[in-house]
């Protein structure tokens, strides 16, 4: 988990990383020790304020299904992620890390939800990972939730000072059946390099690569390389941030299947949002 914490930064549109961190140079390092992490959890600071989740689905338009719910922070009154994130502090932020899973898995099984749920971490929040799993692991088994349904996302604009520790964290969290995924691919700082390091289940598409695509010669070329550098890795690409009927169709002629976005749903507070389909998008055979 993060010592020092400079910046609380959310996606403008909310849509990707429910809670991610920008640091200073020097802010995060590994534990020395497992002591020391164990301890460091342990008497990290408790929370003292509540949040809860909304649900937003991520569509597999071949033959219109949700492919999974992402789990995105919320003020118990429906407030923004913002509004929550403003109250983290370097003290609080373990305990309030580990609540984001717990919550997100308690609010999954309580709603019956019956595909997979993506959850965001924090990479540099978390220092030895099979002892930080340990409340998502318990969570799940209480509520009866697989965890092989369960899909960690890892926000590829954060810019993470340990890029081997974050490759132990992704494959200790596949050991134990967890699926992963890349978010925000193409808007952070070495997306290529994580990618050459540790090919996950799911690459997700930055918002700002799918914005007016349908016009954009440019994005379409990108996008093309992305989708055929994933099916060639045999990792699922995802568009998210999808908003206009044309993106979604211009998306689809690049082999996208996967999508996330307003054009299909916004997020829905401790409910599973339904799902809009676009009108004269029959799915694909």
């Amino acid at each position: 988990m993060v010592p020092t914490v400079e910046q609380i930064v959310i996606d403008p549109a909310e849509m990707g990383v429910s809670y991610a961190f920008d640091r200073s140079r020097a802010a995060m390092k590994s534990p020395s020790s497992p002591t020391s992490a164990c301890t460091a959890c342990r008497d990290g600071q408790a929370l003292d304020f509540d949040f809860t989740m909304a649900f937003q689905p991520i569509v597999d338009v071949r033959d219109r299904t949700v492919y999974a719910y992402e789990a995105l922070v919320r003020g118990l009154d429906g407030s923004s992620a913002q509004s929550i994130l403003d109250q983290v502090t370097p003290q609080n932020l373990y305990a309030f890390d580990q609540a984001c899973r717990v919550k997100a898995v308690e609010l999954a099984a309580s709603l019956a939800m019956t595909c997979r749920l993506s959850i965001n971490f924090l990479p540099n929040a978390v220092y030895q990972p099979e002892a930080c799993i340990r409340a998502t692991l318990q969570a799940a088994q209480r509520c009866g939730f697989p965890t092989e349904r369960i899909i960690f996302e890892i926000a590829e604009r954060e810019n993470l000072l340990d890029k081997a520790h974050l490759q132990g964290i992704l494959r200790a969290y596949r050991r134990h059946g967890f699926l992963t995924a890349i978010d925000d691919f193409g808007a952070g700082y070495s997306g290529l390099n994580l990618l050459a390091d540790f090919q996950p289940d799911l690459l997700k598409i930055d918002m700002a690569l799918v914005r007016g695509i349908d016009s954009d010669p440019v994005r379409q070329a990108i996008v093309r390389s992305i989708a055929g550098l994933c099916e060639t890795l045999h990792v699922q690409a995802l568009a998210e941030g999808v908003e206009t009927a044309e993106e979604l169709t211009a998306l689809r002629g690049l082999g996208i299947h996967l999508f996330q976005g307003y054009l299909f749903a916004r997020p829905a507070l401790e409910r599973l949002a339904q799902v809009q389909w676009p009108d004269g998008d029959p799915p694909a055979g």
